[in-house]
C-alpha cells in the first residue's frame, strides 16, 4: 500500500514538473516570435517586453530545479523515473538559454537606427526563424509525448538551419562590402541570425534529451551540422 502511495506521489510530482516545462516552453516560443517580430517591425516596445519576459523564464527554471531536487530527495527514483527528472532539468536549461537568446535579439531592436532595411535579408531572417520555431514546437511536443521518431526528425533537421544561416551571412557580407554605411545594420542582423541558429541548437539538445529519456543512453551518432566555420571565425563572440 505504501508502494502504491509512493508511486502516486511520484506521478503527481512528475506531472507538476511537466506542467512547468510546458509553461516555460510556451513562454520561450512566444519570446522567439516576439523578438524577431519586433526586429522586423523595429518595434522597440515589443523588444523590451521580450527582455522583461526573460525574468519569468529564469523564474520557471528555478522552480523546475527546486521541484526536481525535492522529488529526488523524497522519492529516490531509479532508472526510468530518474531519467524523467534529469530530462526535465536538461530541457529547462535549454529553454532558459532560448529565452536568453531571444532577449539578446530584443535588446538589438533599439539599436537599429539605419534607414537601410533590405527586404530580401529580412525575409531570409523570417524564413530561418519560422523553421527554428517549427523545430522548437515539434521537439517540445515530442518531449511531452515521449515521441522518439519526432524528436529524431528535429535532430536531423539542424543542418538545414545552419545552411540558411550561412546563406544569410554571405548575403550580409555582400551588402556590407557594397556600402560601408550598411555595416552597422548588417552586423546587428548577423548577431540576430546567429542567435536564432543557436536556438535551433538548443532544440536539437532537447531532441537528444528525449533520446536519453527513452533509450537510457546518449546518441552516439555525430550531430548533423552545416558548415558554420566561416561564420564562427568572422563574427566575434560566436
Amino acid at each position: 500500500m505504501q508502494s502504491d502511495h509512493t508511486a502516486k506521489a511520484f506521478d503527481e510530482d512528475l506531472q507538476q514538473l511537466n506542467r512547468l516545462i510546458a509553461e516555460m516552453g510556451g513562454l520561450a516560443e512566444r519570446m522567439i516570435a516576439d523578438s524577431v517580430g519586433a526586429l522586423v517591425r523595429r518595434d522597440v516596445a515589443v523588444g523590451m517586453r521580450v527582455v522583461a519576459d526573460d525574468v519569468e523564464v529564469d523564474k520557471l527554471q528555478r522552480m523546475i530545479e527546486e521541484r526536481a531536487v525535492l522529488t529526488i530527495a523524497r522519492r529516490q527514483p531509479m532508472a526510468v523515473d530518474l531519467r524523467e527528472i534529469v530530462g526535465a532539468l536538461r530541457v529547462a536549461i535549454d529553454l532558459e538559454r532560448m529565452g536568453d537568446l531571444s532577449k539578446n535579439i530584443g535588446k538589438r531592436v533599439a539599436q537599429l537606427d539605419s534607414d537601410f532595411h533590405p527586404l530580401k535579408l529580412i525575409r531570409g531572417l523570417e524564413h530561418m526563424t519560422d523553421l527554428v520555431q517549427s523545430q522548437v514546437k515539434s521537439v517540445l511536443d515530442a518531449y511531452a509525448a515521449h515521441d522518439l521518431p519526432a524528436a529524431m526528425s528535429v535532430w536531423k533537421g539542424d543542418e538545414e538551419v545552419d545552411a540558411i544561416c550561412t546563406s544569410l551571412f554571405r548575403e550580409l557580407l555582400t551588402y556590407m562590402m557594397e556600402d560601408p554605411r550598411n555595416i552597422s545594420f548588417c552586423l546587428h542582423l548577423m548577431f540576430c541570425a546567429k542567435n536564432i541558429e543557436r536556438i535551433g541548437d538548443h532544440a536539437t539538445n532537447i531532441a537528444e534529451t528525449v533520446f536519453y529519456m527513452i533509450e537510457g543512453q546518449q546518441i552516439l551518432e555525430k550531430r548533423p551540422k552545416g558548415d558554420m566555420t566561416t561564420f564562427a571565425t568572422t563574427v566575434p563572440g560566436t
